[in-house]
């Protein structure tokens, strides 16, 4: 499969990501000697803040560029290039951890079945991702601007799921967890520079764009940057329009 991520890019310009999870750790309150599991852990850089607690940690993602970053990085730490519906984990953890990476995936239940496998009894998952209405606005702008410049071609498909609280949580007691907490917010989101957008986009959106040419993808950035001028850049910074989610659930 092609490999859609670039670990730089992600690196340099949206480490925001990483920064913005380190709330969510504070809900994993990881301890000394358990080991941990981090789903979707990009370049590692909350597997290591994971580790600091004295967790053994184990950070998988199915992107091989983002793991082959993260292992250079943090040699030390114990990751893999597994997708989660890939796992074959039973009963091996403490704790599943997971930051910004399980809106990507689009069988949300049978993920939620291998997360309940890989924990241990009265293991715990700890997560945050995009829920209902996450960039809403710059979805949108994207959505019109390429029926607008590519009227001959079929719809963009989203490679997201964003859910409600209500029905992810019912996903959750689905396949076994029991909920003992769930949030749901509102979470702007600055992007760095005057072409932060136009990065967001190439970064998170170029699984959908990967059939356009390099000049195409440039007229379809410049036009939902147009579209969205008045709304999201603000003192010479775009604002990322982001709602997540945080979930805990006991097994």
């Amino acid at each position: 499969m092609l490999d859609e991520w670039q670990s730089k890019l992600y690196d340099d310009k949206h480490y925001f990501v990483s920064n913005y999870g380190k709330g969510i750790l504070e809900l994993l309150e990881p301890l000394k000697g358990e080991k941990i599991l981090d789903v979707g852990c990009g370049t590692g850089d909350l597997a290591v803040e994971i580790s600091k607690s004295g967790a053994i940690e184990k950070g998988i993602d199915k992107s091989e560029d983002m793991i082959q970053t993260a292992q250079s990085k943090y040699p030390d730490l114990n990751f893999a290039t597994v997708d989660i519906l890939n796992m074959d984990y039973n009963e091996e953890f403490d704790a599943v951890f997971s930051n910004a990476a399980l809106h990507w995936l689009q069988q949300p239940k049978e993920g939620l079945q291998k997360i309940y496998q890989s924990l241990g009894e009265d293991g715990r998952f700890v997560a945050e991702f995009g829920g209902k209405n996450n960039v809403m606005m710059i979805r949108n702008a994207l959505h019109a601007a390429y029926s607008n410049l590519f009227s001959d071609s079929p719809p963009l498909k989203e490679p997201w799921y964003f859910p409600s609280i209500a029905e992810y949580t019912t996903l959750m007691e689905e396949v076994g967890f029991t909920v003992h907490y769930a949030r749901y917010y509102s979470r702007p989101t600055p992007l760095e520079g005057t072409d932060g957008l136009a990065n967001w986009i190439l970064m998170f959106g170029e699984g959908m764009l990967q059939h356009l040419t390099k000049d195409e993808k440039r007229t379809l950035i410049e036009n939902v940057e147009k579209s969205l001028k008045t709304t999201l850049y603000m003192d010479h910074q775009w604002i990322a329009d982001y709602c997540r989610i945080q979930v805990i659930g006991k097994k």
